[in-house]
């Protein structure tokens, strides 16, 4: 039993950021079962801290400090459970901007995390994906506090009058990040479409940014790999 604990101990901590793409594909699932039920905005809040507490683990070794990511969360989880037990507009925008802030600042710790390694790891690859949730996490709860200050930002073809829920929010920014343009809610408001195109622009940024980096990587290997060329006057003297 020790064995197994110790072996599954050092799996997370050689692979935390497998554990974090892990618990957000699981959100993915889990989200749109929970948000209509009766305690589902509890459980909601609940999954969401145990996210929160993977996202500060994963991100301990990057640059950014781990206590003021710790604080963000620290201030997270205040106003997660704030806006589980009231009803308020205030509550409610503030808690989406802390929520938007600290993904965005994970998500900065992630890539900082990646980008300092001179080889590409197994975990670098978890983290890339990691990182694309957390940003496309980040900018739901940008829409959602969009939402709350501007109602009728967004709208759909069930119930186009009525505030668009977080699950659907998240779909509309998995979406748009990944260019793919498939999501059914789009923005009704200025503020909301001015909000998606700079996500789009975020996303091809990734993207580019990201595939720069593992073929700088990649050929840097190779040329550690293959020996220099001798002088062209040498060869001919050889």
């Amino acid at each position: 039993m020790d064995t197994a604990r110790r072996h599954r101990r050092n799996h997370f901590a050689r692979h935390p950021s497998a554990f974090l793409l892990g618990a957000q594909l699981l959100g993915l699932i889990i989200y749109p079962l929970i948000e209509d039920a009766g305690a589902g905005r509890v459980l909601f809040e609940v999954f969401g801290i145990i996210v929160l507490c993977l996202a500060v683990h994963v991100v301990r070794h990057s640059p950014v400090p781990t206590s003021l990511i710790a604080a963000i969360a620290a201030v997270v989880v205040i106003f997660a459970v704030l806006s589980a037990l009231r009803d308020d507009t205030w509550v409610e925008a503030t808690s989406a901007a802390v929520h938007a802030l600290f993904y965005f600042v994970t998500a900065y710790s992630l890539i900082s995390y990646m980008v300092r390694d001179l080889v590409v790891t197994r975990d670098d690859l978890f983290a890339i994906g990691a990182t694309f949730t957390l940003l496309a996490w980040a900018f739901s709860y940008v829409y959602l506090f969009v939402q709350v200050l501007q109602p009728g930002s967004f709208t759909g073809p069930i119930n186009p009058g009525e505030p668009r829920t977080w699950t659907e929010l998240l779909f509309l920014s998995v979406t748009n990040l990944s260019s793919t343009g498939l999501s059914d809610i789009v923005p009704a408001r200025p503020l909301a479409r001015g909000v998606m195109m700079f996500e789009q622009l975020a996303g091809l940024a990734f993207l580019a940014g990201l595939t720069s980096y593992l073929v700088g990587l990649s050929m840097q290997r190779i040329a550690r790999r293959v020996p220099a060329d001798p002088p062209r006057d040498e060869a001919e003297q050889d």
